[in-house]
């Protein structure tokens, strides 16, 4: 029988399945009935520090304020009740006491104090490792990407420093070249990437001509790019490669896996199909590699990756002139008349 354990920013895992972070975990009941299904880690859902700074936070205003900072100051983030972190670490640490299977803690925060901040607060919860969100949505013509992506690259520096749990980056595919960004926070530390965030895009109401924020949930093939990217990380960095968005089913874990991920997270999947999608996805998995007779994960994962490959052009834009030279075919699949 096959061997689905792998290991992921150094942790053993029962198999490459984790739950990516959503609110799934506000539900007891549906993590005893994941745990069940097989699932090998837990991403507790992000703590924001919008959740910890006043609801009406104004960026301007705040960076500002932060001029002002001292070292006599003894904490950085006011006394909210049950709006702050102490609600959210309680159920932090609470998920990790009753959990069977490894907990991660994930954050979002705005400052490089607050960041470290926060994340020593995870760590002493317990959690087995620490998912930290990189995100910068432009908003001014002014600031130029190499800054933001120092100011990113120092803060993973600077937790890496104040934690000793793991710590994973999770990442927005929007950089200009988002592999040497990759290759930056790899000599800064960072223990594994999740390729790659999902975040909610803004959408007008044509009827009441008002903006809105639907609540989708990720579609099919949406994995394709973070199998891009797993198949040109493959081999190329220290840290561990964690595929996310739009993995539906078996074949789209082992497809990712073959690229050279080392694990996977779904949450759109369990929304729409039961927490025992797991065991179904995890029953697959070994069917397909008893089928193929691969002992263990290690035996095929990154088969596929650019550096396993002959061909160098995997991955790459050598692809489209593929894809135009057979474009006669879509018609076939698609008849116009």
């Amino acid at each position: 029988m096959a061997n689905l354990s792998t290991t992921y920013m150094g942790l053993n895992l029962k198999n490459p399945i984790i739950l990516g972070a959503s609110n799934l975990v506000n539900k007891p009941e549906v993590i005893s009935q994941l745990e069940e299904a097989g699932v090998a880690a837990i991403v507790y859902k992000s703590l924001f520090e919008e959740q910890i700074q006043l609801e009406s936070i104004q960026l301007d205003d705040e960076l500002h304020e932060y001029e002002n900072r001292n070292a006599e100051m003894t904490r950085l983030f006011p006394d909210i009740e049950h709006a702050g972190p102490k609600e959210h670490l309680f159920n932090v640490k609470t998920l990790k006491k009753n959990s069977s299977v490894p907990v991660i803690a994930s954050l979002n925060a705005l400052y490089e104090t607050t960041w470290v901040e926060y994340a020593k607060e995870l760590e002493q919860t317990g959690v087995d490792a620490l998912e930290i969100n990189l995100y910068a949505t432009p908003g001014y013509f002014e600031v130029e990407g190499t800054n933001i992506e120092k100011k990113q690259v120092q803060v993973v520096k600077s937790i890496k420093k104040a934690v000793k749990i793991p710590v994973s980056v999770k990442l927005s595919p929007f950089y200009t070249n988002t592999l040497n960004f990759i290759k930056k926070l790899d000599e800064a530390g960072a223990d594994g990437y999740v390729l790659f965030n999902r975040f909610f895009q803004p959408e007008i109401d044509i009827d009441d001509e008002v903006f809105h924020y639907p609540w989708d949930l990720s579609h099919e093939k949406e994995h394709q790019l973070s199998l891009r990217f797993a198949g040109l990380l493959h081999g190329n960095i220290d840290a561990s490669i964690c595929a996310s968005r739009g993995i539906s089913n078996v074949e789209d874990v082992i497809k990712l896996l073959l690229a050279g991920a080392d694990v996977v997270q779904i949450v759109s999947v369990i929304y729409r199909n039961h927490p025992s999608v797991v065991k179904t996805i995890l029953d697959g998995l070994s069917a397909w590699m008893d089928k193929k007779g691969y002992k263990s994960i290690d035996d095929f994962k990154g088969k596929l990756s650019r550096k396993n490959l002959k061909d160098p052009f995997a991955y790459q834009r050598a692809q489209y002139v593929d894809i135009l030279m057979k474009s006669e075919e879509v018609f076939k699949k698609y008849p116009m008349v």
